[in-house]
């Protein structure tokens, strides 16, 4: 090999390197956005009163997995990230009629997992080997939880509340579409949820799995290198959520 060769070989090595950090860590940083003009805030609905039995969240046996997908020409030397945690807290309430359940949950960012292997592998996708590297789980998670993105420090939860509920379009009696009031970095943002729930006399299980951009999070998806490797905005939400009869 010549001596120009060796040269371009390492060169090349390093730029995979430095790219490969990049898709690491990409799901987790948040880019600055330049100063814009900011809209008088739109009144929003007074979260739901709190009826009917209330029923306490068990976070053993509840979960919450967010998948967030790599993008770009680029896109093969960064992966897919699973963030998840069996950490969901508080109550749901339920009265006579399900459509005017209630709940208000926290969700403690400081719990996040990042590409737990277990997870990934429970995916049972190509897209989510399993074999990511310590050292990148906990980098990435470091990321995640610093002021660029989350912002753990100064605000230690993420707290969802009821708007209100209505009937799914199939009109299926046991599943409601939830309307969520939902705070992420002192911010509020309103999402819909598709919700499927189970009621047992002591015990209810809500189940769902729903798209959501993380523009509507007012979160700003990495992308670097012109955008040749980026995260894609859209990321799948799914839960399982165990509450049981308080007292």
């Amino acid at each position: 090999m010549t001596r120009r060769s060796t040269f371009a070989a390492a060169l090349l090595r390093g730029l995979v390197a430095v790219l490969w950090a990049a898709g690491l860590t990409g799901c987790v940083t948040r880019q600055a956005a330049p100063p814009a003009a900011v809209p008088a805030p739109a009144a929003r609905p007074a979260p739901s009163p709190h009826l009917g039995r209330a029923f306490d969240v068990v976070p053993g046996e509840s979960l919450l997995v967010v998948l967030v997908y790599r993008a770009g020409p680029l896109a093969a030397l960064g992966h897919n990230h699973v963030v998840a945690c069996r950490c969901l807290t508080g109550t749901v309430y339920l009265p006579a009629d399900p459509l005017r359940a209630s709940f208000d949950l926290r969700v403690p960012v400081t719990q996040l997992s990042v590409d737990d292997p277990a997870l990934r592998a429970a995916e049972h996708s190509g897209d989510f080997p399993p074999d990511v590297p310590q050292s990148a789980r906990q980098g990435t998670r470091h990321n995640m939880l610093s002021a660029a993105l989350l912002d753990a420090s100064a605000y230690p939860d993420i707290a969802l509340q009821a708007e209100g509920l209505r009937a799914a379009s199939d009109g299926k009696p046991d599943e409601v579409v939830a309307q969520v009031s939902l705070r992420i970095r002192g911010e509020v943002h309103s999402v819909p949820v598709p919700v499927h729930y189970d009621v047992q006399p002591a015990e209810i299980v809500v189940t769902g799995e729903f798209p959501l951009e993380q523009t509507a999070l007012g979160l700003t998806p990495f992308s670097t290198l012109g955008g040749a490797l980026k995260v894609k905005d859209a990321m799948t939400v799914r839960f399982r959520l165990v509450a049981r009869r308080n007292g």
